[in-house]
């Protein structure tokens, strides 16, 4: 899959719980004595919608420790909590399912907004640190008490150079909130992403998508578009986050006076358990969170839902020699928009990326 002068695995791993943090570089290390030391950058790759990694930026503000990580998430999980009505987890709606599959799904719509609220993320590259952990974070690990199949990919390397950058537009409808499939072939992004593949020749890479620099109302993500999830659950979110709560049953605050002002546009939330936790679970000190804190106040709320402008998918090559993405089953690319966009068009950068060793 993966070029030759690359190390390049593909891990199988066991979820104990439904939420787990796994540790992947002592499975690598188990497997393949050292052989990431000799490497100065780490691709790692979740073939799943439920289950991703978190920028390495992230992990070090969270001390590269299971606790924050796990600390982190769990926030998140308190805003989505499960079995709280989603559309997508009413299995009698999901007509692309077949009788059987209905009874075999598990109702997991908690988990993807989860994943795509958090900013996880199913592809990141880490400059290698020996000795640090890297955590894969599965949010739908284990169901009816059957650990389900995970796999991740690591690609090891030195060095990446860009052999191409090319601007792209994506139309998006009319309506404020929305989101698009950026694999669907109406949309025309697959063609020119083949094309710069083709053309390029790339074995062992990735593949960046990016947001123009004026898209200030859009976000990317890697998840399954299944309509219901998509266009119900996180469209209700979008739209109106406190409702949405409400709905769950999320208890409000009692007394917004008593919140500073800065903080007043975030008061609707139920954010008190949720700092307090993340306080706990970061070690943070009360000036720095209250920093951090800060900057998240001064953003609208489907911002600190930390969506990303980004996202990237791996290259590789298919069974016969030829470069293509590398992505998992139900893995497809999707902008998300929380408003209406000039022309109906978004842009977006394409940025091709080749792996070398020195």
């Amino acid at each position: 899959m993966m070029d030759p002068e690359t190390f390049a695995v593909t891990l199988e791993l066991s979820p104990r719980s439904r939420f787990d943090v796994i540790d992947v570089r002592p499975v690598i290390e188990n497997l393949y004595n050292g052989v990431l030391e000799r490497f100065r950058r780490v691709l790692y790759f979740s073939h799943h919608t439920t289950a991703g990694f978190l920028d390495q930026r992230v992990a070090h503000r969270l001390h590269d420790r299971r606790e924050g990580l796990d600390g982190f998430v769990r926030s998140f999980q308190q805003l989505f909590p499960r079995g709280a009505g989603y559309s997508h987890d009413a299995m009698e709606l999901r007509t692309e399912l077949t009788d059987e599959e209905r009874l075999k799904e598990p109702p997991n719509a908690d988990a993807h907004l989860t994943f795509m609220s958090s900013g996880l993320q199913s592809c990141v590259t880490y400059f290698n640190r020996p000795g640090l952990p890297v955590f894969l974070l599965d949010l739908d690990g284990v169901y009816r008490g059957t650990a389900r199949r995970r796999q991740a990919t690591v690609v090891a390397y030195d060095r990446e150079v860009v052999v191409a950058e090319v601007e792209a537009e994506v139309p998006v409808s009319r309506h404020a909130i929305d989101s698009v499939n950026l694999r669907d072939e109406n949309v025309g992004l697959d063609h020119q992403i083949n094309e710069l593949l083709r053309t390029h020749g790339v074995e062992s890479g990735r593949l960046d998508i990016v947001l123009g620099a004026h898209e200030r109302t859009a976000g990317l993500t890697v998840n399954e578009y299944e309509t219901l999830l998509m266009r119900h659950d996180l469209a209700d979110i979008l739209r109106d986050p406190v409702r949405f709560m409400a709905r769950q049953g999320r208890r409000m605050l009692r007394n917004p006076r008593a919140v500073p002002t800065k903080s007043l546009g975030y008061a609707r939330y139920d954010v008190v358990r949720i700092i307090n936790r993340l306080m706990d679970a970061t070690g943070l000190s009360d000036s720095a969170f209250e920093a951090l804190l800060s900057r998240l106040m001064a953003l609208p709320a489907e911002r600190r839902l930390r969506f990303k402008r980004s996202l990237s998918m791996p290259v590789g090559t298919d069974e016969t020699g030829r470069p293509r993405l590398v992505s998992g089953r139900y893995q497809t690319p999707i902008m998300i928009q929380w408003a209406a966009a000039p022309g109906q068009s978004r842009r977006i950068r394409l940025r091709l990326t080749r792996f070398a060793n020195d």
